[in-house]
């Protein structure tokens, strides 16, 4: 049965996220530096900070955490049943008024969908979160806006476009198997966001 929100307590921003292999992370890392060599206002991210997120689930309280650790370690079945991904294209993301750099992931078998809307359905009756009703993309974020970019107004239009004019390199073309998913802890710092994990399931 779901739980109303507001217990009380410590709060974080938390989310779900699956792993990636470190050849991956690293052959991103280095595509995002040669992409984004040109183009001003850009912050990278480091290779041990990119993820394919499942659900964010935004504020929730850190008392919950054992029961969503709890929840993944029941999902090990179908984290193990993800299947091979692969890396496609380079995307602004939002399209529009883009404040990250990311790389679409291919999911054929259809396994990290699978996973994504069990995961999404068992945590919403559990915690109360709601997730939102955009369609699940696939993607690695390998870069953002600094924030003085990304803000609103003429400047921060002018540099959005800028950026996204910068023509892109075609993207690493690799296949790979990630069988970790891990729930981490956003923390907000002046320099970006830092990941702490909470849970892990997988790894086999």
């Amino acid at each position: 049965m779901s739980r109303a929100r507001g217990d009380g307590g410590e709060r974080a921003r938390l989310f779900v996220a699956v792993s990636l292999p470190e050849v991956v992370t690293a052959e991103l890392a280095r595509w995002a530096r040669a992409a984004t060599a040109t183009a001003g206002g850009i912050r990278r991210l480091a290779p041990q900070s990119m993820h394919i997120t499942l659900c964010f689930l935004g504020e929730q309280s850190l008392g919950d955490v054992e029961e969503l650790a709890a929840l993944l370690s029941a999902a090990a079945v179908p984290v193990a049943a993800i299947g091979q991904l692969t890396l496609g294209a380079p995307l602004w993301l939002p399209p529009r008024r883009p404040r990250a750099l990311a790389v679409a992931v291919g999911d054929p078998d259809g396994g990290l969908g699978r996973l994504r809307a069990l995961l999404a359905r068992e945590i919403a009756a559990t915690v109360g979160w709601k997730p939102g009703r955009e369609r699940f993309r696939p993607h690695v974020t390998v870069a953002r806006m600094r924030p003085l970019v990304a803000s609103r107004g003429q400047a921060g239009r002018s540099a959005r476009r800028a950026a996204g004019d910068v023509e892109l390199a075609p993207t690493p073309q690799l296949a790979f198997v990630a069988d970790t998913v891990v729930l981490l802890r956003s923390h907000l710092e002046p320099d970006g966001a830092r990941y702490e994990a909470l849970a892990r399931v997988g790894g086999w």
